[in-house]
């Protein structure tokens, strides 16, 4: 497994997450069955990786390293992997909505929850919309948000071209690849044209929530991330020197201690 825009040479000695069968369950969530797997025990920790070009595997680092105290529940969002696209409009709400059906079934308990990205958004609307199952927030590259921000306009013949190994990985997971561009659409008709995280969605999150951005960010500025912080009743700011989007794989060896030292608290 790989996750997309890797180096040619993948992490050593990691496990296959999002397409692991030993690990994996399907849950049937409104009108489509999605995908999730379980590592660990201890108290739980749910995992959302990001948009489009994001799959269960590029959390690895975060699911390798909690795996050893606390059950884990990686879940591949709808029409990404194994996980059926379905029919409904895709808002962050039915994201969420996904999310918390398959944490009622794995547990009774609130989850720490940790959202990258497309993740990130659903974490905020899991934590608003349903504030009994949300212990701790860590959100990475999502942050303030209008219509009309900085766009994601990628078109599915782009994509193929920058990472075809990953798309054919993705693709071969898919139960539905025929409906690829049907998913470009959707998750941007809903990030670019709908999504409002604002200071009225964050102020009704009242779990502690840490904020993650790299200051290279080309998605949410560090300004962006920063307004959700404060906006959020416990926020916290967490930036992460010379990354980009996708801060916690670029810099991991510092943006680790910086999740660990918020668990912690």
């Amino acid at each position: 497994m790989r996750y997309a825009l890797q180096a040619i040479t993948p992490p050593q000695n990691t496990i296959p997450y999002g397409n692991n069968t030993a690990a994996g369950h399907y849950i049937t969530s409104d009108d489509a069955k999605i995908y999730y797997e379980i590592y660990g025990t201890g108290d739980p920790v749910l995992v959302l990786h990001g948009g489009i070009f994001g799959s269960a595997f590029e959390m690895y680092p975060f699911i390798d390293s909690l795996k050893t105290n606390h059950q884990v529940i990686a879940i591949s969002t709808r029409g990404h992997g194994k996980s059926e696209l379905g029919n409904q409009p895709h808002t962050y709400q039915l994201k969420a909505r996904d999310a918390v059906t398959i944490l009622n079934a794995v547990t009774k308990d609130s989850a720490t929850v940790i959202g990258f990205s497309d993740g990130g958004y659903t974490g905020y609307m899991l934590a608003s919309l349903y504030p009994s199952k949300v212990k701790k927030l860590v959100v990475i590259g999502a942050g303030e948000r209008h219509p009309g921000d900085q766009p994601n306009g990628i078109t599915v013949k782009q994509a193929l071209e920058l990472d075809k190994p990953f798309w054919d990985q993705q693709l071969a997971l898919m139960p539905e690849p025929k409906r690829l561009s049907e998913l470009f659409t959707n998750v941007q008709e809903e990030f670019n044209n709908k999504l409002v995280a604002d200071q009225k969605l964050f102020s009704t999150i009242k779990c502690p929530v840490l904020v993650m951005v790299g200051d290279h960010d080309h998605f949410i500025s560090v300004e962006h991330a920063d307004h959700a912080a404060k906006f959020i009743l416990k926020g916290q700011l967490s930036v992460i020197p010379g990354a980009g989007h996708g801060a916690f794989l670029e810099k991991w060896p510092v943006a680790w201690p910086a999740v660990c030292h918020f668990l912690q608290q």
